[in-house]
């Protein structure tokens, strides 16, 4: 979340830039593709270096994110791969019944990055 001091509709500005200057409107664009009108880019050059560093930070842990995200498919076997071993009739419902409740948990999160699609980067979300 953004810092007390930061702006969430500039983070959301920030957020939404793709940062490539357009010579036809003198703006930057949006991530879409659409350039910034003149008092977006107005508003968004408003923001303090504080502001620029908070999108920093939120826009380095959503890539830490999309990379749990990307590498959880792997991680998932990786994880199941032990509790595998010590069954003789290896399926996923055997292997649960031997996880500690700690296990369950690293578990779900795996299993919850690899069934939902990936979230999109949204400011004052990440």
């Amino acid at each position: 979340m953004t810092a007390p001091s930061s702006r969430p509709d500039i983070i959301a500005l920030l957020a939404d830039a793709d940062f490539k200057y357009r010579a036809d409107t003198n703006t930057w664009s949006h991530r879409d593709g659409h350039p910034f009108s003149k008092e977006e880019q107005a508003h968004a050059l408003t923001a303090t270096r504080d502001e620029f560093f908070d999108f920093d930070a939120q826009f380095k842990r959503f890539v830490k994110y999309r990379q749990e995200w990307d590498d959880a498919p792997e991680a998932l076997q990786d994880f199941l791969a032990p509790f595998m071993q010590q069954l003789t009739v290896k399926n996923l419902g055997n292997a649960h019944e031997i996880m500690s409740e700690e296990d369950r948990t690293e578990f779900n999160c795996l299993l919850s990055l690899v069934a939902n699609p990936p979230r999109p980067f949204t400011a004052n979300t990440f």
